[in-house]
Protein backbone atom coordinates (compact mmCIF):
# COMPACT_ATOMS: atom_id res chain seq x y z
CA UNK A 1 0.00 0.00 0.00
CA UNK A 2 2.82 2.48 1.03
CA UNK A 3 4.41 1.65 -2.37
CA UNK A 4 1.31 2.61 -4.56
CA UNK A 5 1.14 5.82 -2.30
CA UNK A 6 4.63 6.76 -3.06
CA UNK A 7 4.26 5.93 -6.92
CA UNK A 8 1.11 7.97 -6.99
CA UNK A 9 2.69 11.07 -5.29
CA UNK A 10 5.73 11.14 -7.36
CA UNK A 11 3.23 10.80 -10.16
CA UNK A 12 1.39 13.86 -9.01
CA UNK A 13 5.05 15.73 -8.26
CA UNK A 14 5.55 14.99 -12.00
CA UNK A 15 2.76 15.99 -13.68
CA UNK A 16 2.78 19.54 -11.46
CA UNK A 17 6.57 19.70 -12.51
CA UNK A 18 6.00 19.43 -16.05
CA UNK A 19 2.84 21.74 -15.82
CA UNK A 20 5.33 24.51 -14.96
CA UNK A 21 8.32 24.01 -17.14
CA UNK A 22 7.21 26.26 -20.00
CA UNK A 23 6.65 25.28 -23.42
CA UNK A 24 9.78 25.73 -25.49
CA UNK A 25 9.43 26.78 -29.27
CA UNK A 26 11.69 26.79 -31.96
CA UNK A 27 10.53 29.87 -33.36
CA UNK A 28 11.61 31.88 -29.73
CA UNK A 29 15.34 29.51 -29.49
CA UNK A 30 16.30 30.93 -32.83
CA UNK A 31 14.13 34.01 -32.60
CA UNK A 32 13.04 33.70 -36.25
CA UNK A 33 11.05 36.83 -36.97
CA UNK A 34 9.07 37.65 -40.71
CA UNK A 35 9.14 41.46 -40.99
CA UNK A 36 7.61 42.84 -44.70
CA UNK A 37 9.36 46.12 -45.62
CA UNK A 38 7.75 48.76 -47.59
CA UNK A 39 10.59 49.95 -49.53
CA UNK A 40 14.20 48.84 -50.31
CA UNK A 41 16.86 48.34 -46.90
CA UNK A 42 20.13 48.19 -46.71
CA UNK A 43 21.92 45.42 -44.54
CA UNK A 44 25.91 44.89 -44.02
CA UNK A 45 26.96 43.88 -47.80
CA UNK A 46 23.30 44.59 -49.86
CA UNK A 47 20.33 45.96 -50.46
CA UNK A 48 17.50 44.00 -50.46
CA UNK A 49 13.99 45.69 -52.04
CA UNK A 50 10.71 45.95 -50.55
CA UNK A 51 9.28 42.47 -49.38
CA UNK A 52 8.55 40.24 -46.63
CA UNK A 53 12.11 38.66 -44.89
CA UNK A 54 12.70 36.44 -42.37
CA UNK A 55 15.05 37.26 -39.92
CA UNK A 56 16.91 34.44 -37.51
CA UNK A 57 19.32 33.70 -35.33
CA UNK A 58 22.05 30.83 -36.69
CA UNK A 59 21.93 27.53 -33.93
CA UNK A 60 25.22 27.56 -32.59
CA UNK A 61 27.07 28.28 -29.98
CA UNK A 62 27.58 31.96 -31.43
CA UNK A 63 23.98 33.79 -30.54
CA UNK A 64 25.00 36.75 -32.51
CA UNK A 65 24.86 35.34 -35.91
CA UNK A 66 21.60 36.77 -37.99
CA UNK A 67 20.76 35.22 -41.45
CA UNK A 68 18.49 37.17 -43.71
CA UNK A 69 16.21 34.65 -45.75
CA UNK A 70 13.27 34.99 -48.12
CA UNK A 71 9.91 34.87 -46.67
CA UNK A 72 9.82 30.87 -47.60
CA UNK A 73 12.89 30.42 -45.80
CA UNK A 74 14.28 29.17 -49.20
CA UNK A 75 16.86 31.53 -50.00
CA UNK A 76 19.71 33.32 -47.57
CA UNK A 77 20.22 36.67 -48.55
CA UNK A 78 23.01 37.01 -45.85
CA UNK A 79 24.53 35.92 -43.13
CA UNK A 80 25.73 38.20 -40.65
CA UNK A 81 28.09 38.91 -37.30
CA UNK A 82 26.42 41.29 -35.39
CA UNK A 83 26.71 42.40 -31.51
CA UNK A 84 24.50 42.14 -28.86
CA UNK A 85 22.95 45.62 -27.99
CA UNK A 86 20.43 46.62 -25.14
CA UNK A 87 17.50 48.59 -24.73
CA UNK A 88 16.30 49.70 -21.43
CA UNK A 89 12.60 48.91 -22.29
CA UNK A 90 11.49 45.60 -23.49
CA UNK A 91 8.37 45.69 -26.42
CA UNK A 92 6.05 42.96 -26.79
CA UNK A 93 6.67 43.23 -30.31
CA UNK A 94 9.56 42.97 -32.76
CA UNK A 95 11.64 46.35 -32.45
CA UNK A 96 14.19 47.37 -35.88
CA UNK A 97 15.85 50.49 -35.68
CA UNK A 98 17.24 52.42 -38.56
CA UNK A 99 20.55 54.22 -39.28
CA UNK A 100 20.55 57.76 -40.32
CA UNK A 101 21.18 57.74 -44.22
CA UNK A 102 21.34 60.24 -46.81
CA UNK A 103 18.36 61.34 -48.43
CA UNK A 104 16.83 59.36 -50.96
CA UNK A 105 19.58 56.46 -49.69
CA UNK A 106 18.12 53.03 -48.46
CA UNK A 107 16.76 52.71 -45.31
CA UNK A 108 19.75 50.59 -42.78
CA UNK A 109 18.90 48.57 -40.20
CA UNK A 110 21.12 49.18 -36.96
CA UNK A 111 19.62 46.94 -35.01
CA UNK A 112 16.52 43.63 -34.30
CA UNK A 113 15.41 42.91 -31.16
CA UNK A 114 13.11 40.11 -30.89
CA UNK A 115 9.23 40.54 -28.94
CA UNK A 116 9.69 40.56 -25.16
CA UNK A 117 13.69 40.83 -24.64
CA UNK A 118 15.83 43.71 -23.72
CA UNK A 119 18.58 41.64 -25.67
CA UNK A 120 19.01 42.37 -29.72
CA UNK A 121 21.60 42.39 -32.37
CA UNK A 122 23.20 45.32 -33.42
CA UNK A 123 24.41 45.16 -37.30
CA UNK A 124 27.76 46.54 -37.94
CA UNK A 125 28.67 48.12 -41.49
CA UNK A 126 31.90 49.15 -42.99
CA UNK A 127 33.10 52.27 -42.01
CA UNK A 128 33.15 54.92 -44.68
CA UNK A 129 36.27 55.20 -46.59
CA UNK A 130 37.27 59.05 -46.25
CA UNK A 131 40.00 60.17 -48.82
CA UNK A 132 43.31 61.33 -48.05
CA UNK A 133 44.54 64.85 -46.94
CA UNK A 134 46.17 64.91 -50.67
CA UNK A 135 42.77 63.82 -51.99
Amino acid sequence: MKRVKMLLLLGCVGLLWASLVPAVKADEFNEKTIVTFNRPFEIPGMVLPAGTYVFKLLPGADRNIVQVLSNDEQKIYATVLAIPDYRLQQRNKTVITFEERAEGAPQAVRAWFYPGSHYGEEFVYPKPETKGLNG
